[in-house]
């Protein structure tokens, strides 16, 4: 099954909200004939447009490589929450890599937020960022361990922007009576992922970064300097950045066995009348439950819910997109029963094992970053600006990263996707139950 091509046609957005909200640009040449450059950018999502970006205003050559258009695939389709943090909490980190790189890991995950506000409006992407992520607990016995991990980020970490919530302020807040108390990080925020996509990308191509859209790489030589191959075009390069995340493919085994491709799916409801607003999310905040499967939802700018969430068990989206989702945006939310859908979307990000980033320097002038779990528009972007720093000589943050253990999927490529189904399946059943 070819992952870029399995539930899209070539070249063209998914009907989604965000595109029918976002100003695209006008579509890129395709790669074709011999070409050289600095840095080759493989991946026209956060990680990619973020890197190259920072690399052309470093004053590099650089050339960026997308199979479909900018901003096709995860980077324009997710749930658009900025959080702040890792994918794993903090105490999990201290258990992994101990206290100090925990701590950088830290730091780095809350520069990705303040990057994405900065970017957005140097150069006025449109993104507009709204503060403000409630984590949810949908099990009372989950609120102990909510509370005790806020007060741990606001003791060792000195992180004042996030406090607790009780049964009664989750539920007003929200507008459900689904959760039983959670917190609230005002540190955090959402964003319209696919005008930030498309903002960078405009910014990088006033930077000089050379963009050929509906270009797929089909081949790579590590090698100094690197050859990248598409169907019409090779690409020599002194470096090279692949930003592919759950788009990869079998370009490249390691990072591969590593990062698999998982998908995942939002709908967008008709505008909600004012008095229903009033009483769902009445102060604009988004919310990401604590189920396996999350749960992620926000009002839109013109008063849609956009709710995301649930899980396929095969690399093609379901026939009804919108009958997945909006079961269980209706069990949070009754009061929605039968209100119209006009969206709904689906798109496939990458997850690792561990759930943590999967950074590596497969050798001296090639990188990887991917495998953000969900967790990827602020991580991505920060991502994307790591990478370049690294070829540009500054490689601590990106070495940091890649300190975070990420072992291969059991069974390697070929069996990671049936094992994950079965676990996804168990965790699924735990959830409900």
């Amino acid at each position: 099954m070819d992952i870029l091509t399995a539930n899209d046609r070539t070249g063209e957005f998914p009907r989604s909200w965000y595109a029918d909200t976002a100003e695209q640009p006008a579509p890129q040449p395709v790669a074709v004939g011999d070409l050289a450059c600095d840095v080759c950018v493989v991946g026209g999502g956060f990680t990619g447009l973020s890197a190259a970006l920072h690399l052309a205003e470093r004053g590099y050559d650089v050339i960026l490589l997308e199979a479909h258009r900018v901003g096709w695939g995860a980077s324009g389709r997710n749930g658009g929450q900025v959080s702040g943090g890792q994918r794993l909490d903090q105490d999990e980190l201290e258990a992994m890599v101990g206290r100090e790189v925990a701590r950088g890991l830290w730091d780095i995950a809350q520069e990705s937020v303040q990057l994405i506000r900065d970017l957005d409006a140097r150069h006025d992407a449109n993104a507009t960022f709204v503060p403000g992520i409630i984590h949810a607990d949908h099990k009372e016995r989950f609120v102990a361990h909510s509370h005790a991990y806020a007060r741990k980020l606001q003791d060792d970490y000195g992180y004042s922007a996030i406090r607790t919530l009780d049964r009664a302020e989750t539920c007003k807040l929200v507008g459900s009576e689904a959760y039983h108390g959670g917190t609230l990080d005002m540190g955090a925020g959402h964003i319209h992922p696919l005008r930030f996509a498309f903002g960078l990308a405009r910014a990088c191509r006033s930077a000089g970064v050379r963009i050929f859209e509906m270009s797929r790489v089909t081949d790579l030589t590590e090698a100094a300097p690197a050859t990248v191959s598409t169907e019409q075009a090779k690409i020599t390069a002194d470096h090279v950045i692949l930003g592919c995340n759950g788009y990869l493919g079998n370009l490249q085994g390691r990072v591969a066995s590593r990062v698999m491709p998982i998908n995942n799916f939002i709908v967008a409801t008709d505008p909600l009348p004012d008095d229903l607003v009033a009483t769902i999310l009445p102060d604009r905040l988004a919310v990401a439950d604590s189920k396996f499967v999350i749960n992620y939802f926000r009002l839109s700018e013109d008063n849609r819910m956009l709710f995301g969430g649930t899980e396929s068990y095969g690399y093609r989206f379901p026939k009804d997109i919108a009958a997945k989702v909006r079961r269980p945006m209706e069990e949070i939310y009754p009061q929605l029963r039968g209100v119209g859908i006009s969206h709904a979307w689906g798109g496939t990000l990458g997850i690792t094992m561990n759930r943590m980033p999967h950074f590596e320097r497969l050798r001296g002038n090639i990188l990887s970053a991917s495998g953000y779990s969900g967790h990827g528009v602020a991580m991505a972007t920060m991502g994307g600006k790591l990478a370049a720093d690294a070829v540009a000589g500054q490689a601590e943050g990106f070495d940091l990263m890649a300190q975070v253990p990420t072992t291969p999927f059991p069974g390697g490529v070929l069996m990671r996707w049936p094992l994950l189904v079965l676990a996804m399946v168990w965790f699924s059943l735990r959830d409900k139950l």
